[in-house]
């Protein structure tokens, strides 16, 4: 039996959609990732407030840098094809290189929901992690009050597997979140 492993890109990895360009988020995008990342509707259900300063929003895109370069992560900015403006961003997170797992988070600028582009982001990113990372279980965790996020999940084909009691500690106590999961045998 050969022991599978995870591949993890040696360089940050461009990945291009019929609409979309995912890319490295850099410093001279915090404008305009400020503009989402302070909107409370925007961060509602991301598990952090939102952002008062582009200092916060200069923080986020350190953490991008950070997760890659300790290979904990990698986390895409979301740009239309023919408007290089990041307008959210897709990625994975507490990478688990062991047990080829990971969890994966994304968040979109108001003006852009409901129309497909988190769908074909995260489509793009699920095969970028299944067929390039080697990953075998990609997972959710979705406040279950985000009724938009559950009803995109289940569509692209995730599993909830059950509701986690007190698993975030939030700004008002301790918050219930379901766990989502889509197998490298189930994507499709």
């Amino acid at each position: 039996m050969t022991r599978r492993e995870l591949i993890f890109p040696q360089s940050f990895p461009t990945i291009h959609t019929e609409r979309l360009l995912l890319k490295q988020a850099t410093i001279e995008d915090a404008e305009d990732m400020h503009i989402y990342l302070s909107n409370e509707t925007v961060c509602r259900y991301m598990g952090i407030d939102a952002h008062e300063t582009i200092e916060d929003t200069k923080g986020e895109i350190k953490w991008y840098d950070d997760i890659f370069k300790k290979q904990t992560g990698i986390r895409w900015g979301i740009s239309l094809k023919d408007n290089p403006a990041i307008i959210g961003s897709c990625g994975f997170l507490n990478l688990e290189k062991q047990h080829l797992r990971t969890e994966i988070g994304y968040e979109l600028h108001l003006d852009h929901w409901r129309k497909g582009i988190m769908s074909e982001a995260i489509a793009a990113v699920l095969r970028y992690g299944f067929q390039e990372m080697n990953l075998n279980r990609i997972e959710a965790i979705i406040d279950p009050a985000n009724t938009a996020s559950v009803q995109l999940l289940e569509k692209i084909n995730f599993v909830r597997e059950g509701l986690l009691r007190e698993y975030d500690l939030g700004q008002n106590g301790f918050d219930d979140v379901y766990m989502y999961s889509i197998l490298k045998r189930d994507y499709k």
